[in-house]
């Protein structure tokens, strides 16, 4: 049986397609009642709006800590309309009741997941009445319906519209959707205050949750079924903005697009362009524009691109776009694009199209990853940084030239996103080689020259790193032969003498980091 909406309570932060949602609720004759901000964005849409405060009797406290929190607003909400006493009691107090409580939360995820925010500023985002007429609403779901979605909007007007309210089985849908989001909030605030104390980031007891995040059609292959979810309280790919295209994203675009995203991180301070095909770089360049870098990250391996993922480390210009055309890239991915260069991307029907612009900030000083194994998982923090420029030590006679310096830094940033084993060739900040993900080291190398060579780059004076360190001096007799002339490694073999021999001996330089990045 629907449940007739007479009266609504609005107080959102997210006010996403809220307007028109409102407007459709006073059309249908529907009062609302709103908190300042709310109803202040409201009356400016021309909406008539009657304030919590105005009902209340009481103005919003301390700095708006205080607002709902008042028996005329959880009494309209949590009273049973088909309790005589109830609605006895309700009469004698002087409460109206509340049909519709449409609520989001203050954004604290998005807070703490944001570079530098302070404790004081992250304690100011915990809501406090939010999540308390939430979860009044869930509670007397028999009554009242309750809506923390946004994207919910729609529907819910077409089903007033349609019978004039809402039926229990889906009042009890989006009390169980509120519960999960009040739940998830709360984790994400305990996961906060925890992670204050550096030795809870591998408590004994872990809890995650998760919330489904895109509809996937199927997994890898289309044998396998999938959906996406995401972490509640985690900022992830998933709260990129996505242009869909024709096609939605799949469960491969979402590998290959974080994979994407972690790689051009590393190139945040640098105008840079990197090129991924199945979790790997195939191309990867600086330049001194955008479009530079593109044309050098395609030229690195043209046939890899093919049906790849581009990012770029900054708002994409028409430039760039135009440069790009109607090449086959599966999914574009960069923090934020001008309006020309969006328009010009979505002309390929099928492209998708990543705004990352909310999460390129995300902090990483607390962020971990995990892999499911057979009844378990394994957890870790992840990888941090490249190396210390100041610490790597050069261990060969030979000293390598400023731009070498440079270039084994580059190469770095590849090989840490490459799969082990793994080497990277880098010229002029320029990915011109890169082997990936074979049993032995000196496969990759071979892998590495090859592609390098079939791209028509000539080897002399390049820059190879590696992934860890090198446990014969075979790998440094081929890339040397090839043409490297310097090698960045972590060192640490119990056979490091001979392999810096085999470098001095060959002529070429060698820089040891002291840090592996294996990536399995």
């Amino acid at each position: 049986m629907a449940s007739a909406i007479k009266r609504a309570l609005i107080s959102v932060w997210d006010k996403e397609g809220l307007a028109p949602f409102a407007n459709e609720l006073a059309n249908l004759g529907v009062e609302i009642i709103s908190t300042g901000g709310t109803a202040a964005f409201l009356e400016k849409h021309g909406l008539k709006v009657k304030e919590v405060s105005a009902i209340t009797g009481v103005s919003e406290l301390f700095e708006g800590r205080v607002k709902t929190m008042h028996p005329k607003i959880h009494g309209g909400i949590l009273y049973k309309r088909d309790s005589k006493e109830h609605v006895k009691q309700a009469k004698v107090a002087g409460i109206d009741s509340i049909d519709l409580v449409v609520v989001n939360l203050y954004p604290f995820e998005h807070v703490v997941g944001r570079q530098g925010t302070s404790f004081e500023e992250a304690v100011e985002n915990i809501d406090i009445g939010g999540p308390a007429m939430v979860r009044a609403a869930a509670k007397n779901h028999k009554h009242v319906t309750v809506i923390v979605d946004p994207h919910d909007y729609g529907w819910i007007i077409e089903a007033i519209k349609k019978s004039g309210g809402i039926d229990e089985k889906k009042r009890r849908e989006l009390a169980l959707k509120a519960f999960a989001r009040t739940s998830g909030y709360d984790t994400a605030i305990c996961r906060y205050l925890s992670a204050l104390d550096q030795s809870e980031l591998f408590p004994d007891f872990l809890e995650m949750k998760f919330e489904k995040a895109y509809p996937l059609r199927y997994g890898e292959n289309p044998s396998q079924q999938a959906a996406a979810y995401r972490i509640l309280g985690r900022t992830s790919i998933f709260d990129a903005k996505i242009y869909a295209g024709s096609k939605i994203m799949s469960y491969n675009n979402f590998l290959d697009a974080d994979s994407a995203f972690g790689l051009i991180r590393e190139f945040k301070n640098q105008v840079a362009t990197v090129i991924l095909k199945h979790n790997n770089p195939c191309g990867g360049a600086e330049g001194k524009t955008l479009e530079e870098s593109y044309v050098k990250a395609y030229a690195s391996d043209p046939e890899s691109a093919f049906g790849g993922i581009i990012a770029f480390s900054q708002k994409v210009d028409a430039a760039t776009a135009k440069a790009i055309g109607t090449r086959y890239i599966e999914v574009v991915v960069a923090p934020g694009y001008d309006l020309e260069a969006l328009q010009i991307l979505r002309q390929r029907g099928s492209r998708r199209i990543l705004d990352i612009s909310n999460i390129w900030d995300m902090s990483e000083e607390r962020v971990v990853n995990f892999r499911y194994i057979t009844g378990g998982m394994l957890y870790q923090g992840r990888d941090p940084g490249i190396y210390d420029k100041s610490s790597a030590k050069v261990v060969s006679r030979k000293k390598p030239a400023q731009p070498e310096i440079e270039d084994a830094y580059a190469a770095t940033k590849f090989v840490k996103h490459t799969k082990s084993n793994a080497i990277s060739i880098v010229k002029d900040l320029q990915l011109v080689g890169n082997g990936a993900g074979q049993m032995s080291r000196i496969d990759s190398c071979k892998i590495a020259i090859d592609k390098a060579r079939r791209n028509g780059f000539g080897l002399e004076g390049t820059v190879a790193a590696s992934d860890a360190f090198l446990p014969f001096r075979d790998s440094v007799d081929m890339l040397a032969e090839a043409g490297v002339s310097c090698i960045v490694q972590p060192g640490g073999s119990i056979k490091d003498e001979e392999v810096i021999a085999a470098a001095d001996e060959l002529g070429i330089s060698m820089i040891f980091t002291e840090k592996r990045h294996f990536k399995h």
